[in-house]
C-alpha cells in the first residue's frame, strides 16, 4: 500500500514539473522575437537600410489579402457560435485591414509625404489592439442571438468608423502635428499598452483553453512588434524585423482561427489535451454503460421473444429451434430424443367455474411443476391454450414414458391455488414420441405426440400414451 502511495506521490511531482516546464517553453517560445530585439537594438548598425517599394507593396499586399481572409473566416466563425469574443475579433481584424492597406498603398509618398506613409502603420495596429482586447473582455460572456449576428447595419457602421479613422490618420499627416515624433509614438506605445493589457487580463484569468493560448502569444508578438517599431526607424532593420514579429503573431492567431473554424467553430469549446482525454474517457464509459445496457436489452427482447408472456414457458419458435438443434446433433451421431404432448384435462370447464383469472393461475403452476418434474436440461413450451410440448434430449421412448408417468402424477396429486380458491383439482393428458422411431421430421414425431395425446383424451383423461389403442390392441409406432 506504502509503495503506492508513494508511486502516486511521484506521479504527481512529474506532473507538477512538466506543467511548469511547459509553462516556461510557451514564455521562451512567446519571448523569442524579445532576444531578436535585442540583438539588434545592441549590436547592429541603425543607420543600415534596406529600402525596397516594390517589396513592402507585396508584402502589404499579400498581408491584406491574408487578413481578409481571416477576417471572413472569423466572421463565419461567429455566425456559427455567437461569440462575443468572434464578434470583436472580426471587427479587429476588419479594422485592421482597411486601415493598414492604405499603409502599402501610400509606400510610394515615402519621401514625398512620410507621414501619410507611416502613420496608418501605428494606426491600424492600435485600433486591433483595443478591439482585441475588448473581445478579451468578452470571453465567455453568453452568444449573441441568432438574428443580432446576421443584421448588416452594425458591420457597416464600423466599417464606416474605419473609413473615419483613415481619414483622420490623413488629416493628421498633413498638418503641422505630423512631424512631431510624438504622434507616431503615441499610437505604436498605445498599441503596446493594449497589447501588454491583453497578456495581463489573460494571466490574471488563468484562461487556459489551447486556442486561448495562441491569442496569448500572438497578442505577445504583437506587443514586441509595436516594441520594435518604437525603436525602430523607417526601413532599417529593426523596422523591417518588427513587420516580421508582426506578421509571425498575426499568422499564429489566424491559424487558431481556422482551427476553430474547421473544429467547434468557437474559441470557447476547444479544449486542451488533457480535457480531451478526460471527456473521451467520460464519453468511452457512457459507451461501454449504453452498450452493456443494450445488451441487456437484447438479452430481455431475445427472452421475450422466445417465452410465453404469461407462464415464462417457452414459445412455440423456441421449441422448434431446439427440436431442429437436437436433430442436427442426432445427425452427427447423438443419441435420440422424444417430445412429450401435454393438455390439461377439462380446462374450459376450469376456466367457467373458477374464471379466467383461477385459470392463468393454474397455467403458471402448472409450468412450474412440470420444471420441477423434469431434468434441468429439458425444455417445456406453450404451444396453445393448455398445450404444452416438453423436449426431452439423449431420451428414447421408454424413459421418456417414465419421466411423463411422474409428470402426470405430480400434477395429479398437487393442489392448485388461486385467490380464495385453495384446492383446485387438476390433471393432465399426455402423448409422448421418439425422434427416428415416430419420424424424422419435426410434423412427424409432433403429429405422433398430438396423436397419442388425443388418444389419452379419448380413454379417459389423466394418462400417458405412447401408442394409439387399436380395439383392445395398441399399435406401437
Amino acid at each position: 500500500m506504502s509503495g503506492i502511495i508513494v508511486a502516486d506521490e511521484t506521479s504527481g511531482a512529474i506532473r507538477l514539473v512538466t506543467k511548469v516546464y511547459a509553462s516556461l517553453l510557451l514564455a521562451c517560445f512567446a519571448l523569442l522575437p524579445a532576444y531578436l530585439i535585442a540583438y539588434l537594438f545592441f549590436f547592429q548598425d541603425p543607420t543600415l537600410k534596406f529600402e525596397d517599394h516594390a517589396f513592402h507593396v507585396i508584402a502589404i499586399a499579400a498581408a491584406t489579402l491574408e487578413g481578409l481572409f481571416v477576417t471572413y473566416v472569423t466572421w463565419r466563425c461567429y455566425r456559427s457560435s455567437g461569440e462575443p469574443l468572434l464578434r470583436w475579433m472580426t471587427l479587429g481584424f476588419l479594422g485592421f485591414v482597411l486601415i493598414y492597406a492604405l499603409h502599402g498603398a501610400f509606400t510610394g509618398l515615402a519621401h514625398h509625404n512620410l507621414w501619410l506613409f507611416l502613420l496608418y502603420g501605428p494606426a491600424s495596429r492600435l485600433v486591433m489592439a483595443i478591439l482585441l482586447f475588448v473581445a478579451l473582455l468578452s470571453y465567455h460572456r453568453p452568444s449573441d442571438a441568432a438574428d443580432q449576428r446576421i443584421q448588416p447595419r452594425p458591420w457597416l457602421m464600423w466599417v464606416g468608423l474605419f473609413v473615419l479613422v483613415d481619414l483622420a490618420v490623413a488629416y493628421v499627416a498633413n498638418s503641422t502635428i505630423a512631424g512631431h515624433l510624438a504622434v507616431r509614438l503615441s499610437m505604436e506605445g498605445g498599441a503596446l499598452v493594449f497589447s501588454v493589457l491583453n497578456v495581463t487580463v489573460l494571466l490574471q484569468r488563468r484562461i487556459r483553453s489551447p486556442l486561448m493560448t495562441i491569442f496569448a502569444i500572438s497578442v505577445t508578438a504583437f506587443a514586441l512588434a509595436s516594441l520594435a517599431f518604437i525603436l525602430g526607424r523607417p526601413w532599417n532593420h529593426m523596422w523591417w524585423l518588427a513587420h516580421a514579429i508582426f506578421a509571425a503573431g498575426f499568422f499564429l492567431l489566424s491559424y487558431g482561427v481556422v482551427q476553430a473554424f474547421l473544429t467547434t467553430r468557437s474559441f470557447s469549446t476547444i479544449y486542451s489535451q488533457e480535457e480531451m482525454m478526460a471527456r473521451l474517457a467520460a464519453a468511452m464509459a457512457r459507451t461501454e454503460n449504453a452498450l452493456r445496457e443494450l445488451e441487456r436489452t437484447n438479452r430481455t427482447l431475445e427472452r421475450l421473444a422466445a417465452t410465453d408472456p404469461l407462464t415464462g414457458a417457452d414459445n412455440r419458435r423456441r421449441f422448434t429451434e431446439q427440436v431442429e438443434a437436437e436433430m442436427a446433433r442426432i445427425h452427427r451421431g447423438g443419441e435420440p430424443f422424444s417430445v412429450l404432448a401435454l393438455d390439461l384435462d377439462n380446462f374450459k370447464a376450469i376456466n367457467d367455474r373458477y374464471g379466467h383469472q383461477a385459470g392463468d393461475d393454474i397455467l403458471k403452476g402448472f409450468v412450474q411443476r412440470c420444471l420441477d418434474a423434469i431434468r434441468p436440461y429439458d425444455g417445456v413450451a406453450r404451444v396453445g391454450g393448455e398445450e404444452f410440448m416438453v423436449l426431452l434430449p439423449r431420451t428414447v421412448l421408454e424413459a421418456a414414458r417414465d419421466i411423463a408417468e411422474r409428470l402426470r402424477a405430480s400434477i395429479a396429486s398437487s393442489s392448485f391455488e388461486s385467490g380464495r380458491q385453495r384446492q383446485i383439482p387438476v390433471t393432465v393428458s399426455i402423448g409422448v414420441s421418439q425422434f427416428g422411431r415416430d419420424g424424422d421430421t419435426i410434423d412427424a414425431i409432433v403429429s405422433a405426440a398430438d396423436e397419442r395425446l388425443y388418444d389419452a383424451k379419448h380413454q379417459g383423461r389423466n394418462r400417458v400414451v405412447t401408442a394409439i389403442q387399436i380395439g383392445n390392441q395398441p399399435l406401437l409406432s
